[in-house]
């Protein structure tokens, strides 16, 4: 049964209770005394109004430490506090949810724009002011950052529209265009953009122009061959077209283990395809035929012309030095074994097979391979841009103002 008269006694220890224990609040304090609240709140009043404070049962009645009323642990504190720790442990929460969010787009990577990409999709859900400080980003770079999104959104646009007009491009030249050439390209078409934008857009929708593959030696050397001095010593230019030929033979793989054999004579001022021959064989009449086929090329003779080859057997012979005698041809050859000497004959070669093959290890049949690479020569003189002619081709560049008096 609750009293309801209680001795000084009684109501100092109360007190004293309530004064040493701060952990505790005077509701659950009360409880277990067994009076109500507002009595023992009334009893602590008082005592700090006179400046008592009680002291443990255990220890008697005596003075106690004077306490002002605000330090008083009464129930509205600590629930107040109580509310305080309850928002800062869910505010930790949803920092470490945003962190856990955060770390899959993230990883690997950590660019500025991603972050703020992250705050702008999560916003309405966390906030910005919390998510910035989270990401640890400025809350003013964001807001700009924002403002940008239409300007951002018309060159996403923009790059999708570049990105087709490059497919188109790539698939019209046989996936064989790089970012030099697909911009020289989109700039002779009227598209005003530059190469690295170019090389950016392609790189991000996996467009690549073909890479080069591993070289072939195909090479005879003749050993008692007549000795012919190196003209061009390395040095693949020519001030004029028609006064500098290089050319070699490469091979061209077809089903069934064989091969035809494709020999050509490549003018060094604009990388034209003069003359070129198909056969199934190597005999020296194969680059006899590509050289004669250069002459019709440029109207009959090469009078003065310098021609440079490798010391296979076919450039070797007498019937080619014959050839040349008639034609009017100067005749050049590098060291034996050593294709540097002759690396734009092999360039050339090499993208041939390269933008031709497009990966494959040989043609079906012969046909195929025979028009495989007529189709390309024609274009590779008539249309395919080349770097060393600003992105022209070899027939356009000889139709400049500079080299058309001399160009066939």
């Amino acid at each position: 049964m609750v009293m309801k008269s209680y001795p000084p006694e009684f109501k100092a220890d109360a007190v004293a209770l309530v004064l040493s224990r701060p952990d505790r609040t005077i509701t659950s304090i009360a409880r277990d005394l067994g009076v109500s609240r507002e009595t023992l709140r009334v009893w602590v009043r008082a005592a700090q109004a006179r400046g008592e404070g009680g002291q443990r049962a255990a220890g008697g009645v005596g003075p106690g430490k004077n306490m002002s009323a605000g330090h008083l642990p009464s129930d509205d504190v600590l629930e107040e506090e109580n509310k305080q720790l309850k928002a800062r442990i869910r505010e930790l929460e949803q920092e470490r949810d945003i962190l856990r969010k955060a770390a899959k787009p993230f990883r690997g990577r950590d660019e500025l724009v991603s972050r703020f990409q992250f705050v702008e999709d999560h916003k309405a859900l966390y906030g910005v002011k919390r998510l910035c400080r989270v990401l640890q980003v400025s809350r003013s770079v964001f807001c700009r950052w924002l403002k940008g999104a239409a300007a951002r959104l018309a060159r996403r646009q923009a790059d999708e529209q570049l990105a087709e007009q490059v497919r188109r491009i790539h698939v019209e030249q046989d996936g064989t265009y790089g970012s030099p050439r697909m911009t020289a390209e989109l700039r002779a078409a009227g598209i005003v953009v530059n190469h690295k934008r170019v090389e950016r857009v392609m790189r991000e929708h996996g467009i690549a122009g073909l890479r080069l593959r591993r070289k072939v030696r195909t090479t005879i050397p003749e050993p008692d061959a007549t000795p012919v001095p190196d003209l061009i010593q390395r040095d693949f230019s020519a001030e004029l077209p028609n006064t500098r030929y290089v050319g070699d033979i490469t091979y061209l793989p077809v089903g069934g283990g064989r091969f035809l054999y494709l020999a050509t004579v490549v003018d060094l001022c604009s990388r034209r395809l003069a003359g070129w021959s198909i056969a199934d064989h190597m005999r020296t009449e194969l680059v006899v035929d590509a050289l004669q086929a250069a002459a019709h090329t440029r109207g009959g003779r090469l009078d003065g012309a310098v021609f440079h080859s490798d010391n296979g057997a076919q450039y070797c012979s007498r019937e080619f030095a014959r050839a040349c005698r008639r034609l009017g041809i100067i005749r050049s050859r590098g060291a034996v074994g050593t294709s540097a000497d002759n690396a734009a004959a092999e360039s050339f070669n090499a993208s041939l097979k390269r933008e031709t093959l497009q990966g494959a290890h040989h043609w079906p049949d012969a046909r195929t391979a025979r028009l495989a690479v007529f189709r390309w020569i024609t274009r590779y003189n008539t249309v395919r841009r080349h770097s060393r002619l600003s992105q022209l081709s070899p027939i356009a560049y000889e139709g400049t103002a500079d080299n058309l008096k001399t160009a066939a």
